[in-house]
């Protein structure tokens, strides 16, 4: 198959999709008829074209269709079980609707709801595996020149070279500003080929697929300039926009109506994935909190009988958004300071009780925060709630650092089962805990925090807690 093939028959390829879809939408449900031996009726046949119109209409209005060279196969996935769910939810209202529930059988629809998008995104992952081993060995490519010779083209630059499988042969780098304004490249060196206007003519003749704008933004004008020559071609317009340099955090595209929004720093939770978050919590914290009733109770008779003072301790503390909230704990020393200087526990710490000592090296002192995980107060997995002396002490020293109330405070967290937790007798110190904070909130997925939740009952013991 030659290189240019796919792409002068794009239509026939964007039909081919849709066609596939039909296809296994409609094997699926036969097949689920058929493994419960049960005769393929008129109803069947309804339901399944009521099931592709829906979802071919459904999948224009989700942007199934539309190209995924360089989008994440995760990405694809979430938009094809938005749309049959779409689809599963017409069928449903229609069938209510219609009065016609009892004419489906049960066992038949789940299978075939549960079935149909996982076999659609199995297909589609076969799919991007061929294509990706067809340009990884230089079929079906696009060629790509780039606007400006800046550090961000170089960064692009070197992605595109990491994933061969993308198909994007880079022709090279057209600026019309002097050598001496120029960024160098070194690990991606891509020559300069030409100025704007070379661009725009290697455009009007098809020679290039597509154009990746690398300018700084305060080059607006120069942009938009561009942007309307360009209009004169077919060319794919991109822009690169540095915004990098304001570290990001969890950063996403929004609109005001119809103005487009860049927010830059923003709490991975908002939406479904709060949801996740939420009954993640409250579900965990529930068996947990009927595992160590015992426990509980134990630990809680001991602090009584060895030391004198109230059983659990309460300190103010950061909460999500920089709310002040009173994290509850097992008491582990004499002391119960609370106030304007709070200062950590060390190695010996004489204030520390014998009971405490084991507590605070287990992290035992931590399980009566299950019930604040609970309450929604707290989260199982998120970064550590530090005192409020400490919150304003590193906030002027570290940048970044208030970033981590941007998600609830947690009981454990990617920072605690990496060893940074417990004393911080260097700015370093706290530096790490915060970089693992920063990671965990930009890269959360619903895998990591199980992960951290075994990796913590499994290593309990911390050389940093006293």
């Amino acid at each position: 198959m030659r290189a240019g093939f796919l792409r002068e028959h794009e239509d026939l390829v964007d039909a081919l999709q849709r066609a596939i879809d039909v296809v296994l939408i409609a094997a699926v449900h036969v097949i689920a008829t058929r493994a419960y031996h049960l005769p393929w009726r008129r109803e069947g046949s309804n339901a399944t074209v009521l099931a592709i119109v829906a979802f071919i209409i459904a999948g224009e209005f989700f942007g199934l269709y539309r190209a995924w060279r360089s989008e994440r196969v995760r990405t694809e996935a979430q938009v094809v079980a938005s749309t049959w769910t779409a689809t599963v939810v017409l069928l449903l209202v229609v069938s209510v609707a219609t009065k016609t529930t009892t004419t489906y059988s049960r066992v038949v629809s789940f299978a075939w709801f549960l079935t149909a998008p996982m076999v659609l995104v199995c297909w589609r992952v076969v799919m991007r595996s061929i294509l990706r081993e067809m340009r990884a060995h230089g079929r079906n490519l696009r060629s790509v020149a780039i606007l400006g010779a800046t550090k961000s083209a170089e960064d692009l630059c070197k992605r595109i070279r990491m994933r061969p499988w993308l198909g994007m042969k880079i022709v090279g780098v057209y600026d019309d500003r002097k050598v001496e304004r120029r960024h160098a490249f070194t690990d991606a060196p891509w020559p300069h080929i030409g100025r704007e206007a070379d661009l725009i003519e290697a455009c009007k003749k098809r020679e290039i697929d597509v154009v990746y704008i690398a300018l700084p933004l305060r080059a607006e004008a120069r942009i938009g300039r561009l942007i309307r020559a360009l209009a004169d071609t077919t060319v794919t317009v991109n822009l690169v926009a540095d915004f990098f340099t304001y570290d990001l955090l969890c950063a996403r595209w929004t609109a005001i109506g119809d103005f487009p929004i860049v927010s830059i720093r923003d709490t991975p939770f908002s939406g479904a994935a709060g949801w996740v978050k939420r009954v993640e919590d409250i579900v965990l914290s529930s068996i947990i909190l009927a595992l160590i009733a015992v426990p509980l109770l134990v630990i809680a008779a001991l602090v009584k009988l060895t030391s004198k003072g109230p059983v659990f301790f309460r300190q103010k503390r950061y909460g999500l958004n920089g709310k002040e909230i009173r994290v509850l704990k097992f008491r582990t020393m004499t002391v119960q300071e609370d106030g304007a200087e709070v200062k950590q526990a060390t190695k010996d710490d004489v204030r520390v009780t014998a009971v405490g000592r084991v507590l605070r090296k287990t992290s035992l002192d931590e399980l009566p925060q299950f019930f604040q995980a609970l309450t929604g107060e707290m989260s199982i997995v998120g970064p550590r709630p530090h005192a409020v002396a400490h919150n304003e002490q590193y906030r002027s020293l570290i940048h970044g650092y208030m970033l981590r109330h941007k998600v609830k405070p947690g009981i454990t967290g990617w920072a605690q089962i990496n060893g940074w937790r417990g004393e911080t007798p260097e700015l370093s110190f706290m530096e790490k805990r915060v970089a693992h904070d920063l990671e965990y909130i930009e890269k959360w997925t619903l895998l990591w925090d199980l992960e951290i939740i075994l990796r913590t009952v499994t290593g309990l013991k911390s050389r940093n807690a006293y």
